[in-house]
């Protein structure tokens, strides 16, 4: 198990706390809570050492695109960087929503 932490910058606000997907086999639990901190923290619990330079690409693609403040905790099973991609979408979605 491995937990790794990375910071971005945001400016972009959630209106509410969201919890998407599962840790399961291949896929990834997001639990989001917006903060107007003007940065994101994410916070990367993972099954699968070694991936911290493919975290850390697809993460820092992501918030340059959306760019949504606050605090994630990422749960992973083994996920693949499209399935990352999708869940974290989904977090920010339904934060909005």
């Amino acid at each position: 198990m491995q937990t790794l932490n990375y910071e971005f910058p945001a400016d972009g606000l959630s209106g509410r706390r969201a919890h998407v997907g599962v840790v399961g086999s291949g896929d990834l639990e997001v639990l989001m809570t917006p903060e107007p901190t003007g940065v994101a923290r994410v916070r990367v619990r993972t099954s699968v050492d070694g991936f911290d330079t493919v975290w850390r690409t697809v993460l820092e693609r992501f918030f340059a695109r959306h760019g949504v403040a606050g605090s994630f905790e990422l749960n992973d099973s083994g996920a693949t960087p499209g399935v990352v991609t999708l869940r974290l979408r989904q977090a920010v979605e339904e934060g909005r929503a």
